[in-house]
């Protein structure tokens, strides 16, 4: 049964993922039909953000009050509906209005899954599951060419993935029953991972604290704030910078920066066999000690082919961070409030997705996208420091705790 409804999370992690390509591949064809200008489709892109950073600091309070089944279940079910009113929507207007509950859907998803699966299972199926969110991601725009090449039509793209999330909909309405009973019978971490009880912030005085005066959670909001910085600026000004400064055409920088996603989803699946081996914060420190030499790499006055090794350098550097800091969580903080500071670490990951990278667009706008490379490098660094300073803060309170232990026994 907790092999079938992990199954379950995989297929809902994919569709997670389903949604989040669509408005780019399709909006040419949108925007002629709706006759919107150009700008336009950022404007959505924001409406869709904004909604999904809202559910997102809003979920621990959803959560904790109906259960991560009803609120995944309502929120895939709205994910949906808003899919089917693009399909259906007659003006531009009624794109903003089913933006709207597309990402609030979206964050309350997220982060319940992101809680449930960091608090019920093992790190590796932490990175395996947004490694299927990358082939969700992909799938999406996948299917959307081939209707608009087909039946030149972005409708019907839109009504295949409204359809696929409805689907979905009605296997979670089937297995709601499932959430307490696996969650409950699952091998939860606090039973089965050492780190789990080592933590020094995983005490009982937590519970009487609030989320935000805990030690340690604006540094790991930083870490995610300026991770999802880098992320979202390789992907948006890589190909950029690949044209305007290496020289290379637009048709192999494209390619290019394909391997750099190629790098996180082939590197998350990699991680999953590697966290059975080595822990969370190992992996977090490499990763960002790799990303920062791939950036590197892009800014050092070497032949242009050394910038694809460090595109690919700087993916596969990224892939664990993310999934092992959200897994990180109940260690981190306690299984009291995981669920609220779940929410506010992946408000905080769509704010640094949303709004870094038009920063570096401003600059560059300003001076030159030459200093593309440095801007990442300057996020790792931020992300790498915000990181080490939490371990400290970690590592202190374990040994005060094990000193305490000691003189008790004594």
């Amino acid at each position: 049964m907790a092999t079938f409804f992990l199954v379950i999370i995989y297929l809902a992690f994919i569709s997670l993922g389903l949604p989040d390509s669509l408005l780019g591949v399709s909006w040419s064809m949108m925007q002629s039909e709706f006759g919107a200008p150009l700008e336009t489709a950022g404007l959505l892109f924001m409406t869709i953000a904004g909604g999904t950073i809202i559910s997102s600091f809003a979920s621990g309070a959803v959560l904790k009050r109906f259960g991560t089944g009803i609120v995944t279940f309502f929120s895939c079910f709205m994910t949906a509906g808003a899919l089917l009113g693009f399909h259906f929507a007659p003006s531009l207007f009624w794109l903003f209005i089913f933006a709207i509950p597309l990402g609030l859907g979206a964050g309350a998803v997220d982060s319940g899954l992101n809680n449930y699966v960091a608090s019920h299972y093992k790190a590796h199926h932490m990175s395996w599951l947004h490694c299927f969110w990358g082939v969700g991601a992909t799938l999406g725009p996948v299917i959307m060419a081939q209707f608009i090449s087909g039946q030149h039509s972005w409708r019907s793209g839109y009504l295949a993935i409204a359809g696929l999330q409805f689907a979905l909909v009605i296997i979670l309405f089937f297995t709601l029953p499932l959430w307490n009973k696996v969650g409950g019978n699952s091998q939860v971490i606090l039973a089965n991972d050492p780190e789990k009880h080592n933590s020094g912030l995983n005490r009982a005085d937590a519970k009487n604290q609030k989320p935000m005066q805990i030690r340690g959670v604006k540094l790991a909001l930083i870490s995610f704030l300026f991770y999802c910085g880098a992320e979202a600026t390789m992907g948006l000004w890589g190909s950029s910078f690949l044209v305007n400064v290496k020289d290379l055409s637009v048709e192999t920088a494209a390619k290019w920066v394909s391997f750099f996603y190629a790098g996180i989803t082939i590197g998350r699946f990699i991680t999953g066999f590697i966290t059975l081996k080595i822990g969370n914060r190992t992996l977090i420190r490499m990763g960002q000690l790799l990303a920062l030499f791939g950036a590197a790499l892009l800014f050092l006055p070497l032949p242009s082919t050394i910038s694809l090794v460090g595109f690919i350098m700087v993916g596969l550097g990224l892939a664990p961070i993310f999934p092992c800091m959200l897994h990180e969580t109940p260690k981190r903080f306690g299984q009291e409030h995981s669920e609220t500071i779940m929410g506010y670490q992946m408000a905080i990951a769509y704010t640094g997705s949303t709004f870094l990278p038009p920063i570096l667009g401003f600059i560059a706008a300003h001076s030159t996208i030459g200093i593309f490379p440095f801007v990442v490098a300057g996020f790792v660094a931020i992300m790498l420091l915000g990181s080490e300073k939490l371990n400290a803060i970690l590592n202190r309170n374990d040994l005060l705790r094990e000193k305490k232990k000691n003189s008790n026994v004594i």
